[in-house]
């Protein structure tokens, strides 16, 4: 019998909650209050932000966003080890930030006293620490290596896995991504113009940009015949403008059809699409152009950052999460946002609290800074 590649268990940190059931509730109710449990401040100003419910014992916040989600798959984990080698079991994450919220923290000591905290190590800045926590954690000494391309990082890394797996490179891969609250980054994006002083609003003829927020979702992937699979990923590099999408729509076109391409699907077996949705002005028209000209208007979408924030780094596999939880439980998450729609949005067709659907298969996408796109299908 043919074997697919199956994302079987998944532990899964976010705002909407920290285990499966509480996740599923608040996802299907569009409970937003996630947004609100900590607001940060730019400024004088609190902004929204999407934090997890969780507290800091470790060296790191993303440690603890990452240990969270690893203990809700501890069975699995240990049946993993009692299966394959060691050596056979890879560890792939997407991040961005890692360390640079208590980094900063450091430096801001240095520069009050001219002296580093004795406690302050470049470990905290390094891509691989959220990768090398696993590692240590998990005791697997597979390949294992962080991908960090901006808000499309764990959304590339299912391709990344899948490679693994496909070319007997590894048995097993835990796959996902982490990132947690970085003021650094609030402020950048402050900078831009593009952080949302109220609740994001995605789609919304009133939108004014993003709430971040921070989460971590893992996967164990496998070989398998029956599960959840990855059945496509399509990734594109436009490069038209630093931090602009190309307003054509063209990168994102092409990820999706790509990921179309590699799943062999039509555009109407897709039941869902987790849009990048991130609320600014130029991604929702882009997005929405992109998503009509593939799929046209009947296909449910919904952006669920208004629910998590945007985790930047952890953006891709927070998507992909929900939407596997979406197949596994039969529900359908709702796009909040105020219902007017923007008129320079190309119309799609966004999910309500009404809507019901069976979800089988669902297009997730990852647009980054840059122009690195990536789409991921997954479905039964």
């Amino acid at each position: 019998m043919y074997m697919s590649v199956i994302l079987q268990d998944l532990g899964f940190v976010c705002a909407l909650g920290v285990s499966h059931d509480e996740i599923v509730e608040n996802a299907r109710r569009g409970d937003t209050s996630g947004m609100f449990r900590l607001m940060p401040t730019i400024g004088e100003t609190s902004v929204p932000f999407g934090s997890v419910n969780i507290e800091t014992h470790e060296i790191m916040r993303c440690y603890d966003l990452l240990l969270a989600a690893l203990r809700q798959i501890e069975p699995a984990i240990s049946k993993l080890k009692s299966d394959y080698a060691p050596d056979r079991i890879g560890i792939v994450i997407g991040a961005s930030n890692t360390g640079v919220h208590e980094a900063q923290k450091h430096l801001n000591i240095a520069l009050e006293t001219g002296k580093l905290p004795r406690d302050f190590s470049l470990s905290e800045l390094e891509l691989y620490s959220p990768t090398e926590f696993l590692v240590e954690k998990t005791g697997f000494a597979g390949p294992a290596y962080t991908v960090s391309t901006a808000c499309s990082s764990s959304a590339k890394v299912f391709q990344d896995a899948k490679d693994l797996i496909e070319q007997d490179i590894c048995d097993a891969v835990l796959v996902g991504g982490v990132d947690a609250r970085c003021d650094f980054a609030l402020n950048g994006f402050n900078a831009l113009s593009a952080l949302s002083y109220k609740h994001t609003n995605p789609m919304s003829q009133n939108r004014d940009g993003i709430n971040l927020g921070e989460g971590a979702a893992l996967f164990i992937m496998t070989r398998g015949a029956v599960g959840i699979k990855i059945l496509g990923v399509g990734e594109s590099s436009d490069a038209y403008h630093l931090t602009s999408p190309d307003p054509t729509g063209a990168g994102a076109i092409a990820s999706m059809n790509s990921a179309l391409l590699n799943a062999g699907l039509m555009p109407e077996k897709i039941d869902f699409i987790n849009m990048h949705g991130t609320g600014t002005i130029a991604n929702d028209a882009m997005e929405s152009l992109a998503i009509n000209s593939v799929f046209g208007d009947k296909t449910l979408c919904a952006s669920t950052k208004p629910l998590t924030g945007h985790t930047l780094g952890a953006a891709g596999a927070v998507s992909v999460a929900l939407s596997w939880l979406m197949i596994k439980h039969q529900f359908v998450i709702p796009h909040i946002f105020d219902g007017e729609y923007g008129a320079d949005c190309a119309k799609i067709n966004l999910a309500t609290m009404q809507s019901k659907k069976n979800i089988n298969n669902v297009l997730c996408n990852a647009f980054a800074f840059g122009g690195s796109n990536a789409s991921v299908i997954i479905g039964r």
